[in-house]
C-alpha cells in the first residue's frame, strides 16, 4: 500500500492536471458545525452542482488587517510548554471536486493498483460511500487532513482517510483533530506578527560608564495586534490577540545594572519606558541600564525582549481563553565610553 508521501505526490499530480478549483462562489446562510451556528456555504454553480469550494487549508481564511507590520516585525515565540496543532482535518471538496481529484490520481497510475482498488471500493462502490456522495451535492463536504507547515512535519499525526460530513453535523467523534475554534485560535497564533524591539536610548550615540541610560519603545507601535481565522462553510471563527505587557533589558554584560533591578520594565499608561526629556538628568530612569565598565574598542550586545500576553475568543466560547505568552526580542550594539577627566 502506498505511503502517505506517495499519496501526497499523487495529489500534487492531480493539482498539476488542473483538477483543483480554488475560487469560492456567493455565500448563503446555513447552519455550522454542530448545527448551532450561522455560517455560509457556496451557492449552486454550473456543473459543480454544489459550488466551487475547494479548501487549500481546510477551508480556513485569515484576516491579518490588525496584525503587526513593518520591516522588523516578526513572530512571537511561545513561552513554556506549548505545541501548535501538528495537523488538522477540514472541509476540502464538494462531491464533484473530490471525484475529479481522485479520478485524476487513478488515471496517472502513481499510487498502485491495489490502493486504487481499495479507494474505488471506499468511495465509489458503497463501502461505505457510493459514487463520491454525488447524491448529497450541496449537503456537505469531504474532509481531508492538513499538516501544519509551521510545525515539524505532521503527516504521520493525521492519517484518517478522507471522510464525509453532512452540513450541520459535527465531524466524527473519533477525530479530535477536526477543525474547531480552538484549533483556529492556535493557527492564528502562529500568524501573529509584532513590531521589532530596538529600543530608543538616551544618550543615543554612545553612553558613559556609570551614567544612567534611559530606554523606551515607541508607544504608538506597541499596541495589541490580532489575527482572525475562520471557516465560512462551518460558520466558525476565532480571533487571537497579543498585547504587550513588559520589556526585559539584558545589558549584554555582567558589568551593568538595570532599572528596575530585575531588568523588567512593565507597561505603564500604555507606554514601555519613558522618553528622556531635558531636566531628567538627575532622575533614575523608569526603564534603562547603567554600564559599570567601558566597552573598549567594541560594544555590548544589549538585548530587548517584549513579552506579549496572548488570548483568544471564538464561536461558541464564553469570554477570553488564554494561550501561552509570547516573546519577541532583538539585539543592538551599545558603545560605552570612559568618562574623560581634565587635569589642571
Amino acid at each position: 500500500m502506498p505511503t502517505m508521501k506517495h499519496r501526497s505526490a499523487a495529489l500534487a499530480t492531480a493539482a498539476a492536471l488542473g483538477c483543483v478549483m480554488l475560487s469560492a462562489g456567493p455565500a448563503t446562510a446555513e447552519k455550522g458545525i454542530g448545527g448551532g451556528t450561522p455560517g455560509a456555504t457556496p451557492a449552486v454553480s454550473g456543473d459543480e452542482q454544489d459550488g466551487t469550494l475547494l479548501a487549500t487549508a481546510g477551508g480556513i481564511s485569515y484576516d491579518d488587517s490588525k496584525n503587526g507590520s513593518g520591516p522588523k516585525a516578526g513572530p512571537i515565540a511561545p513561552a513554556g510548554d506549548y505545541s501548535p496543532p501538528p495537523c488538522w482535518y477540514g472541509p476540502t471538496y464538494t462531491p464533484a471536486q473530490f471525484k475529479k481529484e481522485r479520478e485524476a490520481v487513478w488515471a496517472v497510475d502513481s499510487t498502485g493498483h491495489q490502493w486504487d482498488l481499495e479507494q474505488r471500493k471506499r468511495y465509489v462502490e458503497g463501502e461505505p460511500y457510493k459514487d463520491f456522495n454525488m447524491d448529497k451535492a450541496g449537503k456537505g463536504y469531504w474532509w481531508t487532513s492538513f499538516p501544519n507547515k509551521s510545525y515539524p512535519p505532521g503527516w504521520d499525526k493525521c492519517t484518517k482517510e478522507t471522510f464525509w460530513v453532512d452540513t450541520g453535523d459535527p465531524p466524527p467523534a473519533d477525530v479530535p483533530e477536526a477543525i474547531d475554534p480552538e484549533i483556529l485560535a492556535k493557527l492564528a497564533y502562529a500568524r501573529i506578527r509584532v513590531p521589532g524591539t530596538k529600543v530608543s536610548l538616551a544618550p543615543e550615540a554612545a553612553t558613559k560608564v556609570n551614567l544612567p541610560t534611559w530606554a523606551w519603545l515607541d508607544g504608538a507601535e506597541f499596541k495589541p495586534v490580532s489575527v482572525t481565522a475562520r471557516v465560512d462553510v462551518l460558520g466558525i471563527e476565532a480571533t487571537t490577540t497579543a498585547e504587550p505587557v513588559s520589556l526585559k533589558i539584558d545589558p549584554g554584560t555582567a558589568d551593568a545594572e538595570t532599572f528596575p533591578a530585575d531588568g523588567v520594565c512593565e507597561i505603564v499608561d500604555g507606554r514601555i519606558g519613558r522618553p528622556y526629556a531635558k531636566g531628567n538628568a538627575k532622575e533614575t530612569p523608569p526603564c534603562g541600564v547603567k554600564y559599570l565598565r567601558s566597552s573598549g574598542d567594541g560594544s555590548y550586545p544589549l538585548k530587548a525582549t517584549v513579552t506579549w500576553k496572548v488570548h483568544w475568543t471564538g464561536t461558541g466560547v464564553n469570554g477570553e481563553q488564554a494561550l501561552p505568552d509570547g516573546e519577541f526580542g532583538a539585539e543592538q550594539d551599545v558603545v560605552v565610553e570612559e568618562v574623560q577627566s581634565v587635569n589642571r
